[in-house]
């Protein structure tokens, strides 16, 4: 079977795709990830064919908007800049790489532009979701920035949220959309994400039930497997002083906004104040040196990337952006989650985090070094986090949830 996988996004977007594309490999399948050109040497370097959609400079372009890190502005900026250019290359790769009748395409949330070439060339589509919050629901609601309804509100004021919140979202993406549609000789999609983002033939939620449990109205159609676990582990040769790093004290504690976030500049210094607060050891991810504090103490050291596999079972807690890929990590390796949430789903993952009792956050205006140390003291004081932490880290079963995932995805092209 040839599959066609389409991400889109940032590394962590990207990962999940790579993980699930390489064990569909080891199935016997021929893959092609068709993402952006900016992750050309990343697929490559895991054996995986490529095709790209923009250039790496493109991807810059968006990556250094402060505005993808907006709480309101984020999703209109993703449309404007990475959305509307995708319609025409998700289709013309389509159109070359279509096998009729031995094709499935799997699209990350934001590749609508996947559902049109399901339309035109009746190739099977699996829409994957990574994360919970990308499914609406009145029952658990994903938490959203400016989405002020609590959850225990009823359900005809979470139905009224949604609709709201869908008509603006509908209004970035409609008018490009229907205008590519019409040029296809496609109707005209009249609600993007209530009645059209999801395939009808699948969708798949890549984490377990027990981080996200599906909803009365989520599409019946929907299946949950498990995180894919892919993080380049075993691609990098480790920097022997990390290695000396690590054994030189206590485990120290990992800051990472994000691997997109190029403005990163408070996130650092706040946390190295608090770090010598505390008097905790701290190691910061970042792709962006320039984002790192001029002068760090002995106890900090700045890595640009790092294997989240090969650090965060040797580290203390993880404090992050709240993406799913990177709380997936942390939740993997046993250790307290703090999450400063910025936009995206990082809200509702900070939810999840709380009720599972492994983590806390705070919002970005919130985060002072004297804030962020009490928080750390107080995760790392509590020995029902810790606990919790290790008891859900034992739950994890990469093989079985990757076995489930590829089934779905081998009985889609066996309709």
């Amino acid at each position: 079977m040839r599959i066609l996988i389409y991400p889109m996004g940032s590394f962590g977007d990207v990962h999940p795709f790579i993980g699930v594309g390489k064990a569909l490999q080891a199935r016997g399948h021929e893959v092609f990830i068709i993402t952006s050109g900016y992750f050309e040497d990343l697929v490559k370097r895991a054996g995986i064919e490529f095709r790209g959609i923009g250039t790496a400079e493109d991807f810059e372009r968006v990556q250094d908007d402060p505005d993808l890190w907006h709480p309101t502005k984020a999703f209109g900026t993703l449309v404007e800049k990475a959305l509307n250019v995708s319609y025409g290359p998700i289709l013309d790769y389509a159109r070359e790489l279509n096998k009729p009748g031995e094709t499935v395409m799997l699209a990350g949330s934001l590749a609508f532009g996947t559902r049109n070439a399901r339309e035109l060339l009746d190739i099977p589509l699996a829409t994957v979701h990574l994360a919970p919050s990308l499914f609406i629901s009145s029952y658990r609601m994903p938490l959203m920035h400016g989405a002020p309804i609590p959850q225990w509100a009823p359900r005809f004021l979470k139905r009224f949220q949604w609709w709201a919140g869908n008509r603006v979202a509908d209004g970035h993406i409609l008018p490009e959309l229907n205008r590519f549609r019409r040029e296809h000789g496609l109707k005209p999609v009249r609600r993007v994400i209530l009645d059209w983002w999801h395939s009808p033939d699948r969708v798949i939620g890549l984490f377990p039930e027990w981080f996200g449990p599906p909803q009365p109205d989520w599409p019946p159609q929907t299946r949950l497997t498990g995180f894919p676990m892919f993080d380049e582990q075993g691609m990098h040769e480790l920097p022997p002083e990390l290695e000396e790093f690590l054994q030189a004290g206590d485990p120290p504690v990992v800051f990472t906004p994000g691997s997109a976030m190029a403005h990163g500049h408070e996130f650092f210094a706040e946390g190295v104040k608090a770090l010598e607060l505390t008097g905790r050891r701290g190691l910061l991810l970042s792709r962006f040196p320039e984002t790192i504090p001029g002068s760090l103490p002995d106890s900090v050291k700045h890595f640009k990337y790092v294997p989240f596999s090969d650090v965060l079972p040797r580290s203390a807690a993880l404090v992050y952006h709240g993406g799913v890929g990177t709380c997936a990590q942390a939740l993997r390796a046993g250790i307290p989650h703090f999450i400063q949430h910025m936009a995206h789903d990082q809200l509702d993952n900070l939810s999840r985090v709380r009720d599972l009792g492994v983590g806390d956050g705070l919002a970005p205006k919130q985060f002072k070094a004297r804030r962020i140390a009490k928080v750390l003291d107080d995760l790392l004081g509590n020995p029902a986090v810790i606990s919790r932490a290790r008891e859900l880290a034992e739950s994890f079963d990469t093989e079985l949830w990757m076995h489930r995932t590829c089934e779905l995805v081998e009985a889609l092209g066996n309709k």
